[in-house]
């Protein structure tokens, strides 16, 4: 059985950005905003008060761990973690098969994250509660990438715009919250734009997928493309994913995002950043009206509590 399809109403598993069809994310994001336009009167929404959600990540997380322990609790559920493989039973030899097997019995849906990329597929093939891939490896992000299609949304309102120029700059080969955003902006009318060094462009597989969805792309290493942009979205240069050290010094300072570029940009371009970032964004820019990464990660709260409310069957009607 493909555990990423839905069974009845409700998401079985979250585990790539393919699986949403473009009505699924049309009702995704009315459900952000409901939840968002509620959480700005009352601290929780307690759809989830009988539910637990393991988040289980053995790959440094700040932001998406706390983001859906936070968006657990908001909807009146409990959360109990494992972080770090050096401090779980994977450190002492036990499989991920057994400690999955483990989390089944004690949670109703388990978020993960995991170095190995479709490390979240064979979790759902292993367990019977829903699972949700906070990110594996250099594959794929889908609850980042819901998140970033809301902050889009939310700015340039996805279901009437047409023809929005969407940039990706930096990381494209090993960035997984671009892989799975692209999947979901090509439901949309959007023109997608690839800035990086050529060794860092988009994967193969991914401009071939583009191909096959008719989308409208360019693959460019000219950072000055970013001037005809509607939505400018950076990403840092990734050492973790570099094999060799070396390869990530040559590439670290590609690209650096300064007042003096966005004021040559489009004056109402918007500035994304999944974070953490380094220096490819100088903080002369964060004053800027433009420069929205940290509402953007604020995003996630409201995204990842529909996400589980949706996956669990209490969505929010």
């Amino acid at each position: 059985m493909d555990m990423s399809k839905r069974m009845g109403s409700k998401i079985k598993s979250i585990l790539t950005a393919d699986q949403f069809s473009k009505t699924e994310l049309d009702n995704l994001l009315n459900m952000s905003e409901k939840i968002e336009a509620e959480l700005e009167t009352r601290k929780s929404i307690p759809l989830l008060k009988d539910h637990i959600l393991a988040a289980l990540f053995f790959e440094p997380s700040t932001r998406t761990r706390l983001s859906f322990e936070s968006a657990m609790h908001r909807l009146g559920g409990k959360v109990i973690t494992a972080v770090g493989m050096q401090f779980s039973s994977l450190a002492k030899g036990e499989t991920l098969y057994d400690t999955l097997k483990v989390m089944e019995s004690y949670a109703d849906v388990v978020a993960i994250r995991h170095p190995v990329v479709g490390a979240s597929s064979i979790a759902a093939q292993s367990i019977s509660v829903p699972v949700i891939n906070a990110g594996d490896g250099a594959g794929e992000h889908p609850t980042q990438g819901i998140l970033d299609l809301y902050t889009i949304h939310k700015r340039k309102n996805l279901s009437a715009s047409k023809n929005i120029n969407i940039g990706f700059i930096g990381d494209i080969k090993y960035g997984r919250t671009i892989h799975s955003l692209v999947k979901l902006l090509w439901h949309y009318n959007v023109n997608f734009t690839f800035i990086s060094p050529p060794e860092l462009a988009l994967p193969t597989e991914y401009e071939a997928l583009l191909q096959e969805k008719n989308a409208s792309y360019s693959i460019t290493d000219n950072i000055e493309e970013i001037y005809n942009c509607d939505v400018a979205y950076i990403t840092r240069i990734q050492e973790e994913r570099f094999p060799d050290r070396s390869e990530y010094e040559k590439f670290r300072d590609s690209f650096v995002i300064n007042k003096e570029l966005i004021l040559k940009c489009k004056e109402d371009i918007i500035l994304m950043h999944p974070l953490p970032r380094l220096n490819e964004i100088s903080t002369d820019v964060d004053g800027m009206p433009q420069a929205i990464y940290f509402e953007q990660a604020q995003n996630g709260l409201y995204t990842r509590m529909a996400l589980l409310s949706d996956i669990l069957g209490c969505p929010m009607v």
